[in-house]
C-alpha cells in the first residue's frame, strides 16, 4: 500500500495551524510532531521538488511563508496538501510525515547546507527551470 508497511504508525491527529504555519501530527506510538509547512513545502515528495532521480532535485526557495490551503486525505495511507504558492502534487505518505517530524533538525540543516552551497538565500524567489529542463509538470 504506497509504501505503508505494517510497523508504521499511524496517525491519530492531524491539525493544520495556519496562524503558526505548522502541520501537528501525533502517532499510534507516542510520537507527537509539528512540521512547519516550509519544511513540508522544500521537502514535497513530488516529481516536481525531488527530480526523477538521484541529483535531480530541484532546490526551493522563497517558502518561509507558505501556508497549507487545502488538505485531504488519501486512502487510509497518507495526505495530500494543496499549498498557497500552487504546488498540490505530493502525497505525505504517513511514513514520510513521521520522517519529516523525526528528522526535522538534520532535514533544516541539510537545506541550509544545499542553499549555501549554492549561493542562495532562503527567501530569494523560485527561478524557473531554463527552457528543455522541464519533466513536463506545471510549475
Amino acid at each position: 500500500m504506497a509504501g505503508l508497511k505494517k510497523e508504521t504508525p499511524t496517525p491519530e491527529s492531524l491539525t493544520v495551524h495556519g496562524q503558526s504555519r505548522v502541520l501537528e501530527i501525533g502517532f499510534s506510538d507516542g510520537a507527537q510532531f509539528r512540521i512547519p509547512f516550509e519544511l513540508m513545502r522544500v521537502y514535497s515528495p513530488s516529481a516536481e521538488v525531488q527530480g526523477h532521480g538521484p541529483g535531480q532535485e530541484v532546490l526551493q526557495t522563497g517558502k518561509r511563508d507558505v501556508a497549507i490551503d487545502e488538505i485531504e486525505p488519501v486512502g487510509n495511507y497518507a495526505v495530500k496538501p494543496t499549498f498557497s504558492d500552487g504546488h498540490a502534487s505530493g502525497l505525505f505518505t504517513w511514513e514520510y510525515l513521521y520522517f519529516l517530524g523525526s528528522e526535522q533538525d538534520a532535514l533544516w540543516q541539510q537545506y541550509e547546507d544545499r542553499l549555501q552551497a549554492a549561493g542562495i538565500e532562503r527567501d530569494a524567489p523560485m527561478v524557473e527551470a531554463a527552457a528543455g529542463g522541464s519533466c513536463g509538470h506545471k510549475h
